[in-house]
């Protein structure tokens, strides 16, 4: 009973091992037109695909700036930044986000909002997967299309002809500042007229643009 009860759970490994590099394997090629969230969003969704070299560089030098700095660096986890976090919770302090780009598209592709150690764990899982299967560019062309931009929106072109009236191809500095800063709360942000910490927030983003060109943190994308 027990070794029936082991084989039946290495089988179930194995499936699950199976299936899951071949989504992401499919996935490397073929568009991201829909996830979990976009069918859980009781609103109606506005979404638009475009590849990465019709999306402006201010936008990715804009999530790098706002999101994660060691994009080009890190293995998928910013282990400095786990580790600030955890201490900053076990002191009682805010809680600090510590996820990389490459969780966000992981969690965002694969998984559902939310937490929980279980959703955790799989986010994990397919972030090793991606960065494994995938390249930086790859994932931060999924990561620029499937991200939440603001009410129903998804993916910065949509998000860009929302606030701006035109294309991701073209956005300033400041346009692509301004996105970046409504990421972190899609819901309750707004990139045109947006409140006083959104406002500086964009702006903090916008002075960082220049030194990810500069010290070449998006270097991994471009070069």
């Amino acid at each position: 009973m027990v070794l029936r009860i082991a084989r039946f759970i290495a089988k179930a490994i194995l499936w699950w091992v199976a299936i899951t590099v071949s989504l992401v394997l499919v996935l490397r090629f073929l568009p991201v037109t829909y996830t979990a969230t976009m069918l859980m969003d009781e609103r109606s969704v506005t979404r638009d695909w475009e590849p990465l070299s019709r999306i402006d560089r201010n936008m990715v030098s804009a999530v790098i700036a706002a999101e994660d700095g060691k994009f080009c660096e890190h293995n998928g986890f910013d282990t400095e930044a786990i580790e600030q976090a955890l201490e900053e919770r076990a002191a009682g302090g805010r809680e600090r986000g510590a996820s990389t780009i490459s969780q966000q598209t992981a969690k965002n592709v694969f998984l559902w909002q939310g937490g929980g150690w279980f959703r955790k764990g799989l986010e994990a899982y397919f972030t090793v997967l991606i960065e494994t299967l995938w390249s930086k560019r790859r994932i931060m062309e999924v990561y620029l299309n499937v991200a939440e931009t603001g009410l129903g929106t998804y993916g910065v072109e949509s998000g860009a002809q929302r606030y701006f009236g035109h294309s991701a191809a073209r956005l300033s500095a400041d346009e692509a500042s301004r996105i970046a800063a409504v990421l972190p709360s899609p819901k309750t942000r707004e990139a045109v007229n947006p409140g006083g910490f959104t406002r500086r927030y964009g702006n903090t983003i916008e002075r960082r643009i220049a030194q990810v060109r500069r010290d070449g943190l998006d270097a991994c994308i471009y070069d």
